[in-house]
């Protein structure tokens, strides 16, 4: 509403009818606008160039000019200016061509004074809207964090973008991606930066849950609906008030309570197990999977109606190894939280930062965190190193180091660590074979790395006998 604006909101009235810009004054100053009038185009051009307005009321029959090219320049100028249009004579194509041209609404003459009103209030709520958003997104930007969530890629300013937007709305939001990477931490987010932060956020796992603990924690019980029931309890769907509920791993929700929370959603009220009366919700509900829901709802286990219900706005959550330029901001912040818990200040060392970003981390920002967790308490000092890291992360970068040596280090090496039984010929093959099976079966590249030409790598496999079958099947 725009009387809740501490600020009020300036608007033009650009008409040629005097007793029209009267009448639409009274009505937006008792909505809380600061209103000021003109009756021709160049009057309202003149206005514009040394006044801030943050609304425009523009009749499309206005004399002393095109009121279209006005539009236009507005929001060339003053791409922040809302331009509700004016006309006598509103047909589809017309309003859908000054929507197109940049206007935010239009109203068709003559209107009523409460249509107006609500036109100017609609106008205020989406301004305020926008420049929440617009804060929200730049503190983003800037920081390149929000609550825990750290990065600055390209794919994070995407998701940081749609976030701004969805705070503060009361849309259900489908948060999609690979587990690890972070769906509750952006459903928290999307709830600590909207209008009912104050709120509770109340998530739900529904994939460690059995499917009666599943309905009874959402839609509640009452007294003697089954054994242990001793009292009436309510859902998280109610219990949350006008807060947030969180669905996580939505995908493992059984059909027959997909179809009562579809009820739900669509009606607004939910029906306590045991009852036969049903009490309103006001929830939002977030919903979270790393399942491929439109291949459930092909295969007929995940309800179509449902996943439309809760698909209203999707997000998809990059995964680590598609952020590589996230991964020393993150491993920073995760350094600075696990510092502040010991007393210490940890930096990791080159190799090890190196190996963090070759890394394809299947496990995602977890897996990252757990890592550097795992290694700043086996660390002896405050500079993280490589011995440190987990035993996937130190085969990592063994198996790179072997696939950059040249052919007499491999041989060295597989010589230092067998018996003594082994031939040099053997260890040669086993070599060759064994990068040839790591590059996919690229002969040039593992010629390249091995250190010998191609051609005598063609004549060693030939002398072994191997030719193009044999190294698929290796």
């Amino acid at each position: 509403m725009a009387t809740s604006s501490p600020v009020k909101m300036h608007v033009l009235i650009l008409d040629e009818d005097a007793a029209v810009r009267s009448a639409i004054c009274e009505i937006a100053s008792a909505r809380g606008f600061q209103p000021h009038t003109v009756d021709s185009v160049d009057a309202a051009r003149e206005y514009l160039r040394g006044n801030s307005t943050d609304v425009l009321l523009l009749d499309l029959k206005a004399p002393s000019g095109k009121a279209i090219d006005l539009l236009d320049e507005i929001k060339t100028v003053r791409p922040e200016t809302s331009v509700i249009v004016m006309t006598a004579y509103a047909t589809v194509t017309s309003a859908v061509e000054v929507m197109r041209t940049g206007a935010t609404d239009y109203l068709t003459k003559p209107f009523a004074m409460d249509e107006l009103a609500a036109v100017l209030e609609r106008t205020a709520e989406r301004r305020m809207l926008d420049s929440e958003s617009r804060r929200l997104r730049e503190r983003l930007r800037t920081q390149g964090t929000l609550g825990t969530i750290v990065g600055q890629s390209p794919e994070m300013d995407k998701i940081y973008r749609i976030m701004s937007k969805v705070a503060h709305s009361n849309h259900p939001v489908m948060i999609l991606g690979e587990s690890g990477t972070g769906k509750e931490l952006v459903a928290r987010s999307i709830h600590c930066n909207g209008p009912n932060a104050a709120k509770p956020f109340l998530p739900v796992d529904c994939g460690s849950l059995v499917p009666t603990l599943v309905e009874s924690e959402l839609f509640g019980y009452v007294k003697g609906a089954f054994t242990g029931a001793n009292r009436n309890k309510d859902g998280l769907l109610v219990a949350a008030e006008d807060g947030t509920v969180f669905l996580d791993e939505i995908g493992e929700l059984p059909l027959d309570l997909q179809a009562k929370l579809l009820r739900a959603l669509q009606e607004r009220e939910v029906r306590p197990v045991g009852a036969s009366h049903r009490v309103p919700m006001r929830a939002r509900v977030l919903a979270a999977t790393n399942r491929d829901l439109k291949q459930m709802v092909e295969q007929g286990r995940f309800r179509k109606d449902l996943f439309y219900r809760l698909n209203v706005v999707s997000l998809r959550l990059p995964a680590l190894r598609e952020r590589r330029q996230d991964i020393p901001l993150l491993a920073a912040h995760f350094l600075d939280r696990i510092g502040r818990e010991y007393a210490k200040k940890f930096e990791l060392s080159d190799e090890a930062l190196r190996v963090l970003d070759e890394y394809d981390w299947p496990g995602n920002v977890r897996e990252l965190e757990n890592a550097l967790e795992r290694a700043c308490s086996f660390s002896s000092g405050t500079v993280v190193q490589l011995g440190d890291m987990p035993t996937q992360l130190q085969d990592f970068r063994m198996q790179q180091r072997r696939l950059t040596m040249p052919l007499r280090e491999v041989l060295e090496a597989a010589a230092a660590s067998s018996p003594g039984v082994t031939s040099l010929a053997e260890m040669e093959k086993q070599a060759i074979l064994d990068t040839i099976r790591r590059l996919n079966g690229d002969k040039l590249q593992a010629a390249r790395l091995l250190g010998i030409g191609k051609t005598t790598l063609y004549r060693k496999l030939k002398e072994y006998g191997i030719g193009d079958a044999m190294l698929h099947a290796l």
